[in-house]
């Protein structure tokens, strides 16, 4: 479990090898029954328990399950500073990045159904794509920096990119979209606005030169890579994201509570979200978080510990769960394995990347206790998931 400074509400989920239980079957159990430790999850307790004290988070809720049962579920802290409300383990979380893998299985359900391939250029879909520029840094003065003057803008020029961007490249974040100083730069010149949709929006980004050249490093991209991948399942289904992943991934897996706008009747179990400042944990306060049409599958779904933790039943049960197939276990497998070497800059040693999730390639490197091959992703607020199907 890695832990940020700048947590404030948290869940975490430690899935480690989940047997084939359906969602209705996922019972708990004692530790020893399913070969853990009632001594050792204590620690789990006693650690975010630290953290409390430190006023690094208000709350957390922590799930770990083996063999398709649950042995530890446990809410700590708040969920509302100012009201004194206690945290539940059925708290609702904005789970940030942790939406990734979401869209990534939507992808590959696609890839499944012959409607997308892994090498397609992402102008296949969004024809804005086709004409990207690739951003060259400048060396010299920028205009601007003097004390009292605007800050100053990175200088680059363009060059053409040696191949398109491919669906890919947005699922292992080696596109360059909106992913370093320059792209970020100008993509805040075509920003999203207001009550504007996917399909408004994510065209713009084909004025917004790529960090670098294709496929030739890797870099974080935040929110547009997978906002990205979200018009292109909706162009390729003439659906709404929302209505394919409440109908193809959610009702299937009985994810009951997730939603990327829950309705009004869910507020009291959504968890407060705060920032650690110097002088403590401050509210924050965003309403397009509750309110709006733009799907970010870079960070937009609410949810809660145990809808998560159906998806990663169906992950480590080879794509299906509840009698419902959502993905062939090939399928899963490919997204699972390595694609992207920690050789790679911008990887972590010992951490390299599938499709949409961070893959474990060496342990002992990464310096983590989990077994090679385990896989999850993380989110901005303190949002965490791994399973280990070896364990």
């Amino acid at each position: 479990m890695r832990l940020i400074a700048k947590w404030t509400s948290a869940l975490v989920l430690f899935l480690t090898l989940l047997a084939t239980a359906s969602a209705a079957e996922v019972l708990r159990a004692k530790p020893e029954d399913v070969g853990l430790s009632t001594q050792r999850l204590q620690r789990i307790h006693e650690l975010v328990q630290r953290h409390l004290d430190a006023k690094s988070f208000s709350g957390a809720v922590t799930l770990v399950a083996r063999n398709g049962r649950i042995a530890h579920l446990e809410a700590q802290g708040l969920m509302d500073i100012e009201t004194n409300k206690p945290m539940a383990t059925n708290a609702m979380f904005r789970i940030m990045s942790m939406t990734k893998p979401v869209v990534g299985v939507a992808v590959m359900m696609l890839l499944e159904e012959g409607k997308i391939r892994l090498n397609d250029p992402v102008s296949k879909f969004i024809p804005q794509f086709k004409d990207l520029k690739v951003a060259v840094p400048q060396p010299g003065p920028a205009p601007g920096g003097q004390r009292g003057a605007a800050p100053a803008e990175a200088r680059f020029y363009t060059v053409p990119p040696d191949r398109e961007i491919t669906i890919k490249d947005l699922l292992t974040h080696t596109s360059g979209l909106v992913s370093g100083t320059i792209s970020n730069q100008e993509n805040r010149k075509v920003a999203l606005k207001g009550k504007e949709s996917n399909a408004d929006y994510i065209p713009r980004l084909g004025a917004v030169p790529l960090e670098f050249q294709p496929g030739t490093r890797w870099a974080y991209s935040a929110q547009a890579g997978f906002d990205t991948l979200v018009l292109v399942v909706e162009v390729v289904t003439g659906q709404k994201f929302d209505v394919f992943a409440r109908q193809r991934i959610f009702e299937p897996l009985g994810m009951k509570d997730t939603f990327f706008y829950p309705a009004e009747s869910y507020n009291p179990r959504i968890a407060t979200l705060y920032s650690k400042t110097e002088k403590g944990l401050v509210k924050q306060n965003n309403p397009n978080f509750m309110n709006g049409v733009f799907l970010s599958g870079g960070g937009g779904l609410f949810t809660t510990a145990e809808d998560y933790l159906q998806f990663g039943l169906m992950l480590v049960n080879g794509g299906q769960l509840n009698g419902k197939r959502l993905l062939s276990p090939r399928t899963v497998e490919l997204m699972s394995s390595v694609h992207i070497l920690d050789t790679l800059p911008g990887r972590a040693r010992g951490e390299s990347f599938g499709l949409s999730m961070r893959v474990i390639s060496d342990p002992a490197q990464r310096g983590v206790f989990l077994s090679k091959g385990s896989f999850g992703w993380s989110g901005a607020y303190g949002t965490h998931f791994w399973v280990d199907p070896k364990e």
